[in-house]
């Protein structure tokens, strides 16, 4: 049996914790005997800068670490500008059971990596990462803001205040107005005065917002919760506000890429910014468009053995960009100016489901996305006819004969009535 291919002569393995580093340098001769070179060091910046100065005193031009944590982030950073670096997956390099120590991890993270058979994960330039630790943490806020959201709901439910099941938006200007009056009157409010609360666009929904607030049982407990968790989202709509402003001057040197994306239907700045800091502008760091579509967790997993396919389900990875990617997918779908994804999504939708159909739009759009990108265009779909894309013949279910010649008359076609035979 053939030995395995040595891809890396002198290769270092790290395996790394809050407060130690185990680094080993494996180094192999041209018999194929490989010697090891093992040092300790803390996670300080002064012991960080003698390991890099240890390895490039050693000639080693790589090194390999997991993704622990947040560890790997100040290593990667000192490391990065003397030696090559690579970060796995910790499956990919889980150790042997029984046999696993600090020194041994290390030890066979390098063997391992010697031979290339640990995946890097994808790790954007220093802007980039800059861009999405700020999107990553206003998408943070946006999850603690939906918790406060549905807070106030639940006080509402257990108070008996019902506006949820008359306004659209039970948070918009007309109810928060209305919520801070009945709040602020200490329980003896007067749903008779909700008029004067509302908006123009509200007016004609008065009876049914007077209706809604009948029978109204705020207790001082649910009063304290709702002041506080309003009081929170004001707190929380002026951060994620300053995490925007600074995601715009992260993003000014990619207002081209920006604007290219913005073309897609349902694409937001917002969402456009947070897709370049999820995958960055440099598409080489991708083999393809499928292999980015795996990376962010939009395509069916492979698992079959005995000729027996198991499960296919999209896998856990993307906890960004793939909720990020629905979202805009839902938006795309719902878009009258641009029915592209409408159509495609309504064909999908009959056949599969709403769930599968709407991952498959998602993964589309990345794969837009990565050609976008990578050729410099704009959204330009040319797989379907122009009339098609039409919004008045887009149809959510074409059935009944009337829907089919309307159908067939806006493209165009001349529809005659079927000849109906005599019965003897």
């Amino acid at each position: 049996m053939p030995a395995m291919k040595i891809v890396h002569p002198i290769c270092c393995g790290m395996d790394i914790h809050k407060k130690l580093i185990v680094a080993t340098i494996a180094r192999t001769g041209p018999d194929g005997v490989t010697t090891y070179s093992q040092r300790q060091f803390s996670t300080m910046h002064p012991d960080l800068v003698r390991l890099r100065d240890w390895l490039v005193s050693e000639n080693c031009p790589v090194a390999c670490m997991e993704s622990t944590g947040k560890y790997w982030i100040p290593i990667w950073s000192v490391l990065e500008e003397k030696v090559t670096l690579t970060l796995a997956h910790p499956k990919y390099t889980k150790a042997i059971r029984g046999k696993k120590t600090d020194s041994k991890d290390s030890k066979w993270i390098a063997d391992l990596f010697k031979h290339d058979l640990v995946p890097n994960s994808f790790i954007p330039p220093a802007p980039i990462r800059a861009m999405r630790e700020i999107f990553r943490y206003r998408y943070k806020l946006v999850c603690v803001k939906t918790g406060e959201k549905n807070r106030i709901q639940n006080s509402m439910t257990v108070s008996s205040i019902r506006i949820d099941n008359v306004v659209s938006d039970p948070f918009g200007k007309s109810a928060r107005s209305l919520m801070d009056a009945i709040l602020g009157s200490g329980g003896d409010f007067d749903p008779k005065a909700c008029g004067l609360y509302l908006e123009k666009g509200l007016k004609k929904k008065e009876k049914e917002i007077r209706e809604s607030l009948e029978g109204m049982d705020l207790r001082d407990e649910q009063s304290v919760k709702m002041q506080l968790a309003y009081g929170h989202l004001d707190y929380l709509d002026s951060m994620i506000g300053r995490t925007v402003d600074a995601l715009d001057l992260l993003a000014k040197p990619h207002e081209a890429i920006i604007a290219s994306l913005m073309t897609i239907p349902g694409m937001s700045r917002i969402s456009a910014i947070g897709i370049i800091s999820e995958i960055g502008t440099d598409m080489d760091a991708f083999a393809d468009a499928e292999h980015l579509a795996s990376w962010a967790g939009l395509t069916p997993a492979c698992n079959e053995s005995a000729n027996k396919k198991k499960s296919v389900r999209i896998s856990k990875a993307g906890t960004i960009i793939k909720p990020l990617l629905v979202q805009v997918a839902n938006a795309a779908v719902r878009c009258k100016d641009e029915p592209y994804y409408a159509v495609k999504y309504e064909r999908l939708k009959r056949r599969r489901g709403h769930k599968k159909a709407i991952i498959a739009i998602a993964r589309m759009i990345l794969v837009a996305c990565y050609h976008m990108v990578r050729n410099g265009e704009t959204f330009d779909p040319t797989d379907i006819d122009r009339k098609t894309k039409c919004p008045k013949y887009v149809k959510a279910s074409v059935r009944s004969p009337e829907e089919m010649v309307e159908f067939l008359t806006g493209m165009g076609y001349k529809v005659e009535a079927p000849v109906q035979s005599a019965i003897c």
